[in-house]
């Protein structure tokens, strides 16, 4: 959703591919900061402490890929986040 933002977390056990499909997105992969439109990607290794935020005005629509030796989703280690998740 415009102005929303997912937690700063990070996987022990599972890296991410994201490509950004629709939008602008704003991407914390480790020290640094930037954002991505269409048909642009960046890769999380394992252990890296990351978000996604939408910045924009529109709907961000992404595909996430997965690959590790684990990929349920209680292997997220939240540092901080906005839904009192952390």
């Amino acid at each position: 959703k415009p102005g929303a933002s997912l937690s700063l977390q990070k996987h022990r056990q599972r890296a991410e591919h994201w490509i950004v499909v629709k939008g602008v997105a704003e991407i914390t992969n480790g020290e640094k900061v930037f954002t991505l439109s269409e048909n642009q990607s960046t890769y999380i290794p394992v252990g890296q402490v990351h978000r996604l935020s939408n910045p924009g005005t529109e709907p961000l629509e992404i595909i996430e890929v997965q690959s590790g030796s684990y990929l349920g989703e209680d292997d997220i280690e939240r540092l901080e986040d906005g839904y009192g998740r952390a």
